[in-house]
Formats: structure tokens, C-alpha cells, sequence
């Protein structure tokens, strides 16, 4: 199915607002300009006929009809001669005439249309309505004198006919004319106002993938800014995301290649082995490796279901302290294999949060890996969830071998190990727990001990508005 273009239906669009307007308001300015016709036709009409009857009574009826016969004067209608034709077309002695009765309905003056004309009714007088001949008439007749002398005066509907008609030309042939000329000109003025329209399409065709240049359109009108402003704001989003991404990927092949590596190492030198304890041991570390491995592609994973959740509108209500006791469950195995001590404290009641329950147990679950995997054996950890205010608090302390304040802010870098770090993490575990903190509105502080030596990790975050 063909789709119409911007510019068809801004054309269209234009010229039904036009003919809405201009044709009920056409319609209406000529019917009150027929009526002011009628009303003033059949004003001079009544005035034709009381200037007669004036002239009769200054006159007098017995000099009237001492100087009329008895079928009256006939007023003769002057014959179109061809000078009138060729200046008028026509002449209007024809369309008008009048009539006079004596009180028995005899013809005193008469016109020479209405010689045939059957008096009128002395007691209907006014306007009135009468088919003569081969036309429709329009008479006004005066109530009779004292002398009962009553005067008629007709008009012809032709006349009326030709105004309206005249009108009807006046008021229809120029927007006839006009809506063709309208359109071609609304055409070529609605071309020429969307032609920034055109120039960003055309921009946009020719703009090379991964260019960081601004979208810029030469003279482009104000309604057309905040579509380059979104424009633009969309392409940086995009470039920084792909940015990332390609990042990301170089990262992690280059994370990868190491577990992998050496895994292919030790599964070829136990193959090659002819002992069987350098065959085991070769096997543990490939072992070992594979693990490892599993370990970083598991702390991927977590990223990108991060990165998932910052785009997801899902959000919920999540009791924060039913997350963590989940979480202590699902790393029950680790803290039963290590020699650390565990303590957890945790808030009475709940603490409802706004957010993701993957993310909130990401942060949790990367939280206390990073301390039990970062403290020597017989060490302490720590977890500690309260209410601050309107503030959920998240502590983890530990008594590992702490970071330095001054390299605190890098360790939430992708893939930055302290040097001399324990434990088997790759540097994802703090920038899981960094972006599931946004994804929260939450602050997160790297703290001193209490224990004199180790790490704090702090996080705040705040209630949903139920439980503020």
C-alpha cells in the first residue's frame, strides 16, 4: 500500500481548513446579500406603489376618469430597440408594472404587461406571490382609498433572479478559480518550507557509521532543533555504546585467551605425559583453568544482564533483606570451604527497594565474593544491612589486604586487579557491583576498616516511597 508524502498531506490538509472556513461563511454572506435584495426590492416595490397612489388622490378621481375611458390608459412597455440589446442584453420595463381600480374593479391606469390581469382583492392587501403568464410575479397592493381606488404595483422575478444569479457567480467562480491557483501555490510554498526536511534526510543518508560529528542543518527553522538535539544526543548514546561494546569485546578476548590457554597447556601435557602424578597434576590445572574460566564468563554474563536491565522498565518493589538472605544461601559452598568467618546483621522487618532483584543480588552476591576471596585464611568478613533514614545502608568490611586510597577509584575499572591481589577474580566484581549502584540511584564509598586493616565497601540506596 503506497504511503502518501508529508508535503501531499500538508496540501491537502491546508486547502480542506480553507474551503472549511471560506465555503460555510460564502454561503452565508450570500444568502443575507439575497435577503437584503429581496427586502430592498420589495421596498421600492412598496414605494413605487404609494408614490402612485399619492399622485392619484393629488390629482383626484373624477379628473382621473374624466381623462380614462372606460377600459382605462394603458401605459405602454417601450420595445427593445438594438441599442438597449447591444448595451443591456435585454431591457426591465418589461419585468415591472402597476395597476389602478375604481371601487367597482374597473382599470384606470394599467401597464401594458398587466392589461390581463384580474383586479386584485381590496381586502388582501400587502405582498403577495402570483404565477401570470409564463412568470412568477412579486405585487404589493395598497389598501383602497376613501374613493376606493386601489393601486397594485408587480415586479417580475427575473429580475431577482439575474441579481442571484450575478451573486452566485460573484461568490462561487473566484474560489472555483482560486482553490487550483491555491493548491499549485500551497504546493510550492509546503515544498519549500520542509526543505530542511529534505537537507537532514540527505545529511542523514550520507552520514559515514560511526562518525562523532555533530548533525547540523543550515538555516533549519526552531520546530526542527529539538529533533536535531535528540538526533544528536541518540548518536552520541549510540557511539559511547558501541564504544563500549567494542571494548568490551577486546577486553574480554583478551581476558579469555589466558584461562584458555593454559588450559589447552595442561590438557596437552597431560596427553603427552607418560607419567601418571605429571598427568594429574596437569589435569588439576586444567581443571583449575576451566574453573577459572567459568568464574570470568559467569562475571560476564552479570555485566550483560546488567546492561540489559539499564534499558528494562521493570521495575518492582523488592524486599532488599530477602535478597540477601538469598544471596548467603547461593554462596553457603564457598563460605563453608574457607577458613573465614562470616558475620551477618541484618535489619528486623523489611527494606523495600525500587529496582531489580538481579541487580540488587549481583551487588550483594560480588560484594562478599570479593571479600571472602580477597581475605587470608582465619580473616573475618562482615555484613551489615540497616535502615539510615530513608536510606537502605549496605556494608561489607573485611580484614584482607585492603586498597590503598589512592587507587580506590580505579578498581572499578573492567578488569583491574591490585597487584598482589588474592583470590581468583579478574577485575569485573567491582564494576558489577558499580553498575548495579547506578542502576539504583545508589552511592558507593571504599572506607578504612574498622578491623585496622582491609576494606569497607559502603552503599546507600533509597527506600521506594512506601517504605521512606
Amino acid at each position: 500500500m503506497s504511503r502518501s508524502s508529508l508535503r501531499s498531506r500538508l496540501r491537502w490538509l491546508i486547502l480542506g481548513v480553507i474551503a472549511l472556513v471560506l465555503l460555510p461563511l460564502g454561503v452565508y454572506s450570500f444568502r443575507r446579500t439575497i435577503n437584503e435584495v429581496n427586502e430592498l426590492s420589495d421596498g421600492r416595490l412598496a414605494q413605487s406603489a404609494r408614490t402612485l397612489q399619492t399622485l392619484i388622490n393629488n390629482i383626484g378621481l373624477p379628473a382621473l376618469q374624466r381623462h380614462t375611458a372606460e377600459a382605462g390608459v394603458v401605459v405602454p412597455i417601450a420595445a427593445k430597440s438594438s441599442q438597449e440589446l447591444l448595451l443591456h442584453g435585454h431591457t426591465y420595463e418589461s419585468e415591472v408594472g402597476f395597476q389602478v381600480f375604481d371601487r367597482e374593479g374597473r382599470p384606470l391606469l394599467v401597464t401594458g404587461n398587466l392589461t390581463a390581469m384580474s383586479p386584485p382583492d381590496p381586502t388582501h392587501a400587502g405582498f403577495k406571490n402570483l404565477y401570470f403568464g409564463k412568470y412568477r410575479w412579486r405585487f404589493f397592493t395598497l389598501p383602497p382609498t376613501a374613493d376606493g381606488v386601489v393601486v397594485r404595483a408587480a415586479e417580475r422575478y427575473d429580475s431577482r433572479r439575474d441579481i442571484s444569479t450575478a451573486l452566485w457567480i460573484e461568490h462561487g467562480l473566484p474560489p472555483l478559480i482560486a482553490l487550483p491557483v491555491l493548491a499549485l501555490l500551497l504546493g510550492w510554498a509546503v515544498r519549500r518550507g520542509l526543505r530542511p526536511l529534505e537537507a537532514l534526510a540527505e545529511k542523514l543518508a550520507t552520514r559515514e557509521p560511526g562518525s562523532r560529528d555533530t548533525l547540523d542543518v543550515a538555516a533549519a527553522p526552531h520546530e526542527l532543533a529539538p529533533v536535531l538535539d535528540a538526533l544528536n544526543s541518540q548518536f552520541t548514546l549510540l557511539e559511547e555504546a558501541l564504544e563500549r561494546e567494542r571494548r568490551f569485546s577486546a577486553d574480554v578476548a583478551h581476558e579469555l585467551r589466558t584461562p584458555l590457554a593454559s588450559t589447552m597447556i595442561n590438557l596437552e601435557n597431560a596427553q603427552a605425559s607418560r607419567d601418571t602424578r605429571e598427568a594429574d597434576v596437569a589435569l588439576s590445572g586444567a581443571r583449575e583453568s576451566l574453573a577459572s574460566l567459568a568464574r570470568r564468563v559467569e562475571q560476564l554474563l552479570s555485566l550483560a544482564r546488567l546492561e540489559a536491565s539499564s534499558r528494562s522498565d521493570k521495575h518492582a518493589d523488592i524486599d532488599l533483606l530477602a535478597v540477601a538472605r538469598g544471596v548467603i544461601e547461593e554462596l553457603s559452598p564457598l563460605i563453608g570451604d574457607s577458613d573465614v568467618e562470616l558475620e551477618v546483621t541484618l535489619a528486623d522487618g523489611t527494606l523495600m527497594v525500587h529496582g531489580h532483584e538481579a541487580a540488587l543480588a549481583a551487588l550483594l552476591r560480588n560484594l562478599l565474593e570479593n571479600a571472602l576471596r580477597h581475605v587470608p585464611d582465619g580473616g573475618h568478613v562482615r555484613l551489615l544491612i540497616q535502615r539510615e533514614s530513608n536510606r537502605a545502608a549496605i556494608e561489607v568490611i573485611d580484614d584482607g589486604e585492603g586498597i590503598p586510597p589512592e587507587r580506590r577509584a580505579a578498581v572499578f575499572t573492567r578488569f583491574h586487579r591490585e597487584t598482589g591481589s588474592r583470590g581468583e577474580g579478574y577485575g569485573l566484581g567491582l564494576s558489577i557491583v558499580q553498575r548495579a549502584a547506578q542502576l539504583h540511584d545508589a552511592s558507593i564509598e571504599l572506607l578504612d576498616s574498622p578491623y585496622g586493616r582491609g576494606l569497607r565497601v559502603l552503599v546507600r540506596m533509597p527506600l521506594s516511597d512506601g517504605h521512606a
